[in-house]
């Protein structure tokens, strides 16, 4: 075998060593690399496992994306209507505005102005009482446009009709049948004009009593009136007398088919708390009562008893 090496021609014999040398080297190097380098292997793996975990906990689900988009338009649009709806009557530091009593029938535009009504409407009361019209009660001085009712119920504490603008007093007979009405009004099925038919309830009571009754599916207690906004604890001891609720006309939501938008309408649940249901049905793939509810920590005691009556199971 070696006497063939020398039959080849110089430059093979050449390539045949410097390819022996290379195989050797390279043999040389694949036995001694473990020995020269040290192993870390150990430690990679570690490093490798910590950064694959906090790469999974910086990972966001589709629906976390899309609840904090939610959220984020809510807010912004919530911000929005402060500013271009509240700002004008109601920020006290930049009108510098004062609340004391008067009488619309008396007061001049300057007294209007001081209580932090535009010039515009002190223009238009001025008007309107120089045409014969005046304010016989409170709710009357509502009627005046460019007056939102938020403004309204800022006011209303403080206005102050003289007797003589006040309307005439009913007869001994007619006040009793006003006073004690032969039926009472039911909270979830009157209509503005026989919820005004109740001593204490004006034009924008009424309107409250419904737009409320729309936006919770209505009345399960009288002393619901209380959240409309403006209802003085004096005025609703003289209303509530007149009033009784019936349950069974409640509109109810059916939580085994809602979405976690139409849930989060309802004023009384907001939407981590819609959210918490629905995660709760989808999870348990039907709710069969209302005492399943109770394991969800996003709900006070108090805040289940209040939207008990407007859920449906079935």
């Amino acid at each position: 075998m070696w006497k063939d090496f020398f039959y080849f021609s110089k430059g093979q014999q050449v390539g045949i060593i410097v390819l022996l040398v290379l195989i050797f080297v390279v043999s040389v190097v694949r036995f001694a690399l473990p020995y020269l380098i040290p192993s870390n292997s150990n430690a990679f793996d570690t490093n490798f496992i910590a950064e694959a975990e906090n790469f999974k906990k910086s990972l966001l689900s589709l629906d976390s994306i899309q609840q904090a988009e939610r959220q984020r338009q809510f807010e912004e649009r919530y911000a929005a209507y402060r500013l271009n709806y509240r700002k004008d009557f109601f920020s006290k530091k930049e009108n510098h505005y004062q609340l004391f009593n008067f009488d619309p029938n008396t007061a001049d535009s300057a007294t209007f102005v001081q209580l932090g009504l535009k010039s515009y409407v002190a223009s238009n009361i001025l008007k309107y009482r120089s045409k014969g019209g005046s304010f016989k009660n409170a709710e009357d001085f509502s009627k005046i446009y460019g007056i939102p009712s938020e403004k309204f119920n800022e006011l209303l504490p403080y206005i102050q009709i003289d007797e003589k603008f006040s309307k005439p007093s009913l007869s001994p007979e007619k006040k009793t049948v006003k006073e004690n009405p032969t039926s009472l009004v039911e909270l979830n099925s009157a209509d503005t004009t026989l919820l005004m038919q109740v001593k204490g309830i004006g034009k924008y009571y009424a309107k409250s009593i419904v737009r409320f009754r729309q936006n919770t599916g209505g009345f399960f207690s009288v002393d619901q009136l209380s959240e409309i906004y403006g209802m003085t604890p004096e005025n609703l001891e003289k209303i509530k007398p007149f009033c009784t609720v019936n349950p069974n006309l409640i509109e109810k939501i059916r939580v085994n088919s809602s979405s976690v938008d139409h849930l989060n309408k309802h004023p009384y649940i907001n939407f981590y708390q819609a959210k918490a249901i629905y995660e709760l049905r989808r999870k348990k793939g039907k709710l069969h009562q209302f005492g399943e509810l109770k394991t969800l920590s996003e709900f006070t005691e108090e805040q289940l008893k209040k939207i008990e009556p407007y859920l449906s199971f079935e």
